[in-house]
């Protein structure tokens, strides 16, 4: 597959040929179930969008039955960008239902199956985009990253995903799940090519407000792998990591040693506060964003009902699937009277600690390595239990409450072949070391698609 890079310098002609052949590729595949629709906007090379990012037009519906039928009427800002730099929205991708999940098994329209092994989840919520990537029937994608959903399926299926710095790319067009943690970003099948599509996605945004107005240099033509950096390995996240993962990390560690990076070693709070602080703060947001789903605005309405209240009921019931119902009720009871300072409140404050504890390290290290998942990845019906679903996401979740930066790339196979990847965690706003840096370990471990 031609890289992003490659295809941004062809001319309009052979852009045409591009999409002509991916549309060959993408109906030769389509068992992996990874495209939603075959939509376009535009002229310009063809970049797949998660079905949560208004495209107009477009009928975007968060791979929900709730929104069936619901037209964009407008672009989302990283839409808008990417139009203006030569690329077209080309397709929606598969994903969780409203991002809610770590398998795609959540979507309205099925499960997408792992490119690398179709017994197995390409992850999510952005597991369409990923697959597609890891396919080679997509060039590049768009993915939402609420709580890892950029970065998990990116290490599942083999390919580079980058959570920005929250603030950094504008939320404006993108359906909320949880307003303080959710960040739009690049998945892609090299670290080039996702700095390439970060920038041009980045930026302040008038109408977003919490777009951050801070000073913006772009990162491309900056990159700089052969920068010697700190980089710090949390020995006490990995021990609860399976063999395959503990395996890539010490290999990532051997690399990045090679290239003259300086290791430290340190310890960090247990993960096991970040989940616990990740799924009340998560759900609470999301019961009060998808409140908005009603029957009333847009979307499915339900039929033959008697009154106001029932319309309500009915739709959400009808609507939504067993997920997203049960995060809104966990989200509804912990914002509920009696509860709120005992779950909401302190797990803002844990939220807090989590934070500086980040600060902290970064005091003595430019980069943080990590492991992206527990496990390389699992089998569908595998993770039937909602709440093993959710420590899954123990390694993830705590970059967005601290709102950092991070990207996920590929570092080893297993003996199956499955693809393991990890994770560079850097500072607010430094996406130029974090990109410096995963560069610099892409060259050292050689990973081959």
């Amino acid at each position: 597959m031609m890289t992003l890079k490659e295809a941004l310098g062809l001319s309009a002609e052979e852009r045409k040929g591009l999409k002509e052949a991916l549309k060959e590729k993408i109906e030769a595949k389509k068992e992996l179930n990874a495209y939603i629709a075959l939509d376009e906007a535009g002229e310009g090379v063809p970049l797949l969008i998660k079905d949560n990012i208004q495209v107009k037009g477009w009928n975007v519906t968060a791979a929900s039955n709730i929104l069936q039928g619901y037209v964009a009427p407008y672009d989302a800002t990283v839409i808008e960008k990417v139009k203006a730099a030569g690329l077209a929205p080309f397709g929606r991708a598969n994903m969780d239902e409203f991002a809610m999940g770590s398998s795609t098994e959540t979507s309205f329209y099925g499960k997408t199956l792992n490119p690398h092994d179709p017994q197995r989840v390409p992850g999510g919520s952005s597991g369409g985009s990923a697959a597609a990537v890891g396919a080679g029937v997509a060039i590049a994608a768009l993915g939402s990253d609420t709580g890892g959903s950029i970065r998990q399926p990116a290490a599942f299926c083999g390919i580079v995903g980058m959570k920005p710095t929250y603030g950094r790319v504008s939320r404006w067009g993108l359906g909320a799940y949880s307003s303080s943690l959710d960040q739009i970003g690049p998945m892609t099948q090299n670290v080039e090519d996702a700095a390439i599509l970060y920038d041009i996605i980045s930026g302040h945004d008038h109408r977003d407000s919490t777009s951050a107005d801070v000073d913006y240099t772009p990162v491309a033509p900056n990159l700089n792998p052969g920068r010697k950096l700190t980089i710090a390995v949390v020995d006490n996240y990995v021990k609860d990591a399976s063999p395959e993962v503990q395996k890539a990390y010490d290999k990532a560690i051997e690399a990045l040693k090679s290239e003259g990076h300086t290791i430290v070693h340190k310890e960090m709070m247990g993960a096991k506060y970040d989940i616990a602080a990740y799924y009340i703060i998560a759900t609470a947001e999301a019961s009060a964003n998808l409140s908005r789903y009603d029957g009333i605005r847009y979307g499915n309405r339900a039929k033959d009902v008697k009154d106001l209240k029932e319309l309500y009921i009915k739709t959400r019931s009808e609507g939504f699937g067993e997920e997203v119902k049960r995060r809104i009720l966990l989200g509804s009871f912990v914002l509920s009277s009696g509860y709120y300072d005992a779950y909401y409140l302190k797990a803002q404050k844990v939220r807090h600690l989590i934070k500086d504890e980040f600060e902290a390290v970064f005091e003595e290290a430019d980069l943080i390595l990590s492991p992206v998942a527990p496990t390389p990845a699992f089998k569908f019906g595998e993770m039937a239990d909602p709440l093993q679903m959710y420590l899954s996401d123990v390694y993830t979740v705590g970059v967005n409450l601290a709102g950092l930066p991070a990207i996920s790339l590929p570092i080893d196979k297993t003996d199956d072949g499955l693809p393991v990847g990890l994770q560079l965690i850097g500072r607010h706003f430094d996406e130029q070391t974090v990109f410096d840096g995963a560069m610099s370990l892409e060259k050292a471990v050689g990973y081959s698609k």
